[in-house]
């Protein structure tokens, strides 16, 4: 769940909290977009100095809901080689539940920014994916974070290969399994142009198969979509072969809950 200081959600943190009790979630987590570390954009991350205002709007909402709704503070930050030590700085400069990282740039090019899906013209749709899990594979690797956000999201404007790509999901999990990170399974590709949840039930079933635990997310910019799609994101973690979900605190792993 995301607040306005990223510049591209809308509603106050209330607002979010109270749509999570009318859905009837016992648990939130903000993990709002952290400060890009290679260039500025107010558009898509909040700035470094907005950080103590994120962390004072979850304590608020904390404060206001703590009978009815536990509220957990986490961080989506891009994964951006070369720049981990950056990157590590802004995570390590307060307390977190969780920390998501995200692949939204290779190279430059913001390849789900709708002002920049034009360049997808331009490349070759193969070469995209594999550059986009390889760079999966890195943000692993980093071990920067605890839970690898919307691991398709390349196929966001429904751009697909055309070739098989099973192997690099393949050795994704491999990856994934090695170093521990948690797939999150992120409702918000069925709004997208997509209109498929994140991961694929294809690529869902490999990381079963090889024990990546999965968490989940509804990425919401908007107060109506705290939640939204859990039910069908249920199921398609069970017919991935799923039994369970996993919930953090304080960066650790705190639960292991039954799906049903």
């Amino acid at each position: 769940m995301h607040t306005p200081l990223c510049g591209h959600a809308t509603g106050e943190p209330q607002q979010y909290a109270r749509r999570a009790i009318e859905v009837g979630l016992k648990m939130i987590g903000f993990s709002d977009h952290a400060p890009l570390v290679s260039h500025k954009d107010p558009s898509i991350t909040m700035d470094r100095s907005q950080l103590p205002v994120y962390h004072h709007m979850i304590e608020s909402v904390r404060a206001e809901f703590d009978e009815e709704l536990e509220v957990l503070v986490g961080l989506e930050a891009d994964f951006i080689p070369g720049y981990e030590d950056l990157t590590r700085a802004i995570i390590n400069a307060y307390p977190y539940d969780y920390v998501i990282g995200s692949v939204h740039f290779i190279e430059k090019w913001g390849f789900d920014d709708p002002i920049q899906m034009k360049e997808w013209n331009a490349r070759d749709v193969n070469d995209v994916y594999r550059e986009y899990h390889r760079l999966l594979r890195k943000s692993a690797l980093s071990r920067l974070f605890d839970v690898l956000g919307h691991v398709d999201l390349v196929k966001k404007f429904d751009f697909h290969p055309t070739v098989d790509i099973t192997a690099e999901i393949e050795e994704n999990a491999r990856v994934f399994k090695k170093t521990g990170v948690i797939v999150e399974v992120n409702s918000s590709g069925l709004r997208k142009p997509a209109k498929e949840i994140y991961p694929s039930l294809h690529d869902l079933k490999i990381y079963c198969a090889k024990g990546v635990p999965i968490t989940f997310g509804s990425d919401a910019h908007d107060p109506h979509d705290v939640g939204r799609d859990f039910d069908k994101a249920r199921d398609l973690a069970l017919a991935a072969g799923y039994k369970e979900y996993v919930l953090l605190k304080n960066r650790k792993v705190t639960h292991n809950v039954l799906l049903s």
